[in-house]
This record gives structure tokens, C-alpha cells and sequence, in this order.
């Protein structure tokens, strides 16, 4: 070889001398590619029912000037990483080990040589390379710029060989094998170090951690609503939660927890804190106050009032205008037929005369008079009234006392097993078909003494929920009790839901589910209730709930029996009832 190199280099100004010279070099090569043609089978691309020796396929390589590359020199295998779609590889930019010679490297783009060719005077580099320094700086070699000629190259198979033979590192970060350089991309294809994107939020990923990231860390993966069902992505959680009308809320004036959906009637009817405006405020009377002090006000003052009330018809009266009825109503039958008589004396004479306008007005006076009179007559008669009703009050805060005294007993008595019975059912059932929120929580009860304290909460999805409409929901809820700070939280055990049949035992509907120590719905609760239920979104349909006749008297029965774990073993054994499993439950 070294012989026909340096005869190469001397016999360049020969055209005869070379096409011999790469004759009996392409020769040469042919019987070295024979020596061993099973390892240039797996190799070179060479099949062993190719009708075309290695030999004849370098000469068609060199009249054609197309490369008939192996498998692993194709454009798309092994290429430089960052390369355009379209541009040639240039060599191959790997780690060997041990470090490549140099005299497998290309002295063009300075790494080991991909589709190796020969010139004749004896230089080896990339074919793509050399292909494209005589197309861009002119027919002469880069080394020794000696006269070159595309069709004067001939490819270089010892070299391309030993190149491929030669071990190199996985390029993927935390990967430590090593291979031939024959085998790196199928290497590479299947190595769990190869990032690829992730199918949701296209972030590069190991391809080992896929499957973790896309159920446990993707932004994008999807989540549901505890409260509603409803499907988001994780990253959209939060949004959720500020606009999901199912989500536990708290009134931020009385510190109730109820439904969002539920908040504005709340604020509107019910709340005893919100800030109201005063019933006279239509008459002058600019004053705010908390629902449950309205009372109190309008008692402290009533006189405010009266004058606001002369005020507005003396204004009016001067005016000419007609007091409506609702503004007239607190005239006796009297004096809206004086005011009547007025109204229609004024109307014939024209209202000129400025006598009657006196007289009109001393008429309003005396009028006010009289009405000021009787207020004070009643308000000492409303006085002595609040007194009586603070009285009732005071008694019925004690009888709720004692009936709070008496179910808590209860509770503590029911050792776990609690029934839960819904009165009034149908009632339940026309507003949900109606489209309105249903959402019903039972008593407080213990599962022993001492025990956790829990409740449940019963919710009828409506028509218009996606995926779990017309379904009853059931939940667990844990709740602050006496006996808090001598129990193990968080709370773990068994809780078995049963919706009951008046008929045979068999045909309850029974689900049972483990409880998940690290879910917040049975950790020690902060408030009165906890906000996070553990339970089933999909717990009984409306349909089998009527047909298999569960209902009876308008009464629904909801059993919960709840088996705490102590030290991993189980206070008391029960029916041998498989869970439905997690995709049930929330």
C-alpha cells in the first residue's frame, strides 16, 4: 500500500499512470474486503447473495461518483448533532476509547473519517468533504494542493473498516457503555439514556423516565377535580380551584364553609354578618350594618327615622308629587282619605290659592304628629317584645344545646357503624332534576371511645355534569372531636359505604376502599370539618338507585362502617368485600 501511495504522489502527472494505479489499489482492496467477508458483510453493506464482488462495486463507486454505503454510514444514521435537514455528514463526531489516530481523521473537518476515500497522492478524507473542498476552493488536494479531480477519488475500505472497529463512548449523558463504532446507532436507538420529547409538554426526557414523567411530573399531564370531575391539565390546577362551583369556599364574614355555587344567595339571604343597608334607606337613612344588628338599629333609631319619613312628604308635598302607595301605607284609612281630599281640592282649585297650601301643610303637620305619636306608643310596645323574645332565644339556645350534648353522646356511642337515614328523598331528586346543587352532610360520628370523629357527604351530580352526571357521590370527611390529641393521624384504616335495601341483605351496594395516609382528607383537621373527602365521585346511578327500589317512605339508608388501623392490625374483621380500586375513587 505504502508502494502504491508514494507511486501515486510521483506518477500525478501521468493520467495513465494513476488509472492503473487506482486500478491495482481497488484490486488490492477487493482481496483484503474477501480475506474477511463476514465481518465486511455486517460492515460495508456487502450481502452474501450479492451478485456484485466488493471489488466491482468500488469500481461502479468510482465511475458513478455515488458512495454505496453500509447501513451504518447513511445520511440519516450517526450524523453530527445540530445538522441541518438536507446537508452532507461530515465525519463522525463521537468519543473514542482509546483516542482516534491520526491517521483515521480528516484533515477537512477534523474528525474520524465517514465513507473514507483515497486521492492519489495518497491523502484519506470524508467523501462529503473532499467532495465539497473541490467544489468550492478548486480541483486540488487541501494537503499538498496537487491537481484533484472528483472522479480521481477511490474509496478507501481497509480504512473504512478499521474506523468502524474501533470502540467509542454512547454520546448520551449518564450512559457509560461502549461499543464498536459499526454498532453505536443501533446502540443509540434503543439506550434509555436517549432523550426523546414528551408527548405533552414536548420537554426532553430520558426515555427510561417517560412513563414517570408523563403520570407524575409533566406540567401537561392530565388531572381531575376532586369536587366536580372535571378534566384539566396538572398546570391549570390552581385556575381550577379559584372557579370550580363545586369547591369548598368560606364566607369571609361569617367563616361558613359551603359551595361556591352557593356563596352569592348566601351573601344575599342568609349570612348574619354580611353588611346590609338599612330598610329606611330609601327615605334619607345612610347607615350599614351586619344582618343580625338590623334589628338592634332599627329599635336605637326609630325617631331617625320618623324625621327621614316627615322629611320625604313634606318634600314631596311641597312638590305637587303623588306619594305612591308603598310610601302612604303607614297612614291609617283616615288619613289617606284626608290626604285624598286634599289632593283632589288642590287639583280643582290649581293649587294657586296659598291659603290652602297652608293648610295643606299644617294638615301634613298634624298628620306627622299623630304618626310620631303612635310610633313611640310601639316602640315601647317592641321594646317589651324584644325583651320576651331575647328570653325565648336564650331558651331555645339551650334546648339546641342539649340536643348537640345528646347527638354527640350518640355519636360516641356508635362504636364505627353509623346509618345514615335521607328523609324527604324525592325533594333531593326534583332539584337536581331541576339543575340546582345537592349536596347533604350527615351528623358527626365516633368510631369508638376513644375514636376519630367523621361524617359523610352525599352529593347528587346534575344532568349537565360531564362524565358523571345523574350519579350519587359519597364521601368521608374527617372532623375535629374530643379525643384528637389522643389518636395517631393521620387517620388509616378501612370504610366501607353501603347504600341499604329494605329488602334481602344481599342486595346492598357495597363499595370498600383503603384509606391513603397521604391525601390531606385524613390528616388532623384545623377546622370544624375538613374541606377534602375521600370517597366516590361514581358511587350508585339514579337509575338502578329507583329501579332496584332503595328507596322507601321517601327515606334513603346510607351505612359507613369504619375500621381504624392501630400498629398495622385491624380493630374489628368484617365481610370479605374487595374494593372497586382507584379508579373510582377520589
Amino acid at each position: 500500500m505504502c508502494y502504491l501511495q508514494s507511486c501515486g504522489v510521483g506518477g500525478a502527472s501521468s493520467q495513465r499512470q494513476e488509472n492503473v494505479y487506482k486500478t491495482l489499489y481497488a484490486t488490492m482492496a477487493c482481496f483484503e474486503s474477501d480475506k474477511s467477508s463476514l465481518e465486511d458483510d455486517s460492515c460495508c453493506g456487502g450481502s452474501a447473495a450479492s451478485p456484485l464482488s466488493n471489488c466491482a462495486l468500488a469500481m461502479m463507486e468510482k465511475e458513478s461518483g455515488d458512495s454505496v454505503l453500509s447501513p451504518t454510514e447513511s445520511s440519516v444514521g450517526l450524523c453530527s448533532p445540530g445538522l441541518p435537514v438536507g446537508v452532507a455528514p461530515q465525519g463522525y463526531d463521537v468519543e473514542f476509547d482509546p483516542p482516534l489516530e491520526s491517521k483515521y481523521e480528516c484533515p477537512i473537518c477534523l474528525m474520524a473519517l465517514r465513507a473514507a476515500v483515497q486521492t492519489p497522492c495518497g491523502h484519506r478524507f470524508c467523501r462529503c468533504c473532499i467532495e465539497k473542498s473541490i467544489r468550492d476552493t478548486g480541483q486540488k488536494c487541501p494537503v499538498d494542493n496537487e491537481v484533484l479531480l472528483e472522479d480521481q477519488l477511490f474509496p478507501d475500505n481497509f480504512a473504512k473498516r478499521e474506523i468502524l472497529s474501533l470502540t467509542v463512548r454512547c454520546p448520551n449523558m449518564g450512559c457509560t457503555d461502549k461499543m464498536e463504532l459499526r454498532r453505536l446507532e443501533v446502540h443509540v436507538m434503543k439506550c434509555e439514556f436517549t432523550s426523546v420529547a414528551c408527548p405533552q409538554c414536548q420537554d426532553p426526557v430520558w426515555k427510561s423516565r417517560l412513563e414517570e414523567h408523563t403520570s407524575q411530573h409533566c406540567p401537561r399531564r392530565p388531572a381531575s377535580c376532586e369536587d366536580c370531575a372535571e378534566t384539566f391539565v396538572y398546570e391549570d390546577t390552581e385556575l381550577h380551584e379559584s372557579l370550580c362551583p363545586f369547591a369548598n369556599v368560606v364566607c369571609q364574614y361569617c367563616s361558613m364553609e359551603l359551595i361556591r355555587d352557593q356563596l352569592e344567595s348566601h351573601y344575599d339571604t342568609d349570612c348574619p354578618k354580611a353588611p346590609i343597608a338599612c330598610t329606611f334607606s330609601s327615605f334619607g337613612c345612610r347607615e350599614k350594618m351586619r344582618r343580625t344588628d338590623l334589628a338592634q338599629h332599627m329599635q336605637e333609631f326609630t325617631q331617625m327615622h320618623m324625621r327621614c319619613l316627615a322629611e320625604f312628604l313634606r318634600s314631596h308635598s311641597l312638590t305637587g308629587c303623588t306619594l305612591p302607595s308603598q310610601q302612604s301605607s303607614g297612614f291609617s284609612s283616615e288619613d289617606r282619605g284626608a290626604t285624598a281630599e286634599q289632593g283632589s281640592c288642590r287639583g280643582a282649585s290649581g293649587g294657586s290659592a296659598p291659603c290652602q297650601c297652608c293648610g295643606q301643610l299644617q294638615t301634613m303637620r298634624e298628620t306627622t304628629q299623630q304618626l310620631e305619636g303612635r310610633l313611640v306608643l310601639q316602640d315601647h310596645q317592641l321594646r317589651e317584645l324584644t325583651i320576651q323574645v331575647g328570653q325565648v332565644a336564650e331558651l331555645r339556645r339551650k334546648v339546641c344545646s342539649l340536643e348537640e350534648s345528646l347527638k354527640e353522646l350518640e355519636a360516641k356511642q356508635c362504636q364505627g357503624v353509623y346509618v345514615w337515614p335521607l328523609e324527604g328523598f324525592s325533594g333531593y331528586l326534583r332539584s337536581q332534576a331541576a339543575g340546582q346543587t345537592v349536596v347533604v352532610h350527615s351528623p358527626g360520628f365516633y368510631t369508638g371511645r376513644p375514636g376519630y370523629k367523621l361524617c359523610l357527604r352525599l352529593h347528587i351530580q346534575t344532568p349537565s355534569v360531564p362524565r358523571c352526571s345523574n350519579y350519587i357521590s359519597l364521601f368521608v370527611h374527617t372532623m375535629q372531636g374530643e379525643f384528637d390529641g389522643q389518636l395517631p393521624w393521620p387517620f388509616q384504616g378501612t370504610i366501607r359505604l353501603a347504600v341499604l335495601h329494605p329488602g334481602p341483605e344481599g342486595q346492598h351496594h357495597v363499595e370498600v376502599m383503603e384509606t391513603k395516609p397521604d391525601l390531606q382528607a385524613f390528616q388532623r383537621p384545623t377546622i370544624p370539618r375538613n374541606p377534602k373527602g375521600f370517597g366516590y365521585v361514581t358511587f350508585m346511578h339514579l337509575t338502578q338507585l329507583q329501579q332496584g327500589g332503595y328507596v322507601r317512605d321517601d327515606t334513603l339508608l346510607v351505612r359507613c362502617e369504619v375500621t381504624p388501623r392501630v400498629d398495622g392490625s385491624l380493630r374489628r374483621e368484617g365481610a370479605s368485600i374487595q374494593p372497586r380500586g382507584p379508579d373510582g375513587s377520589l
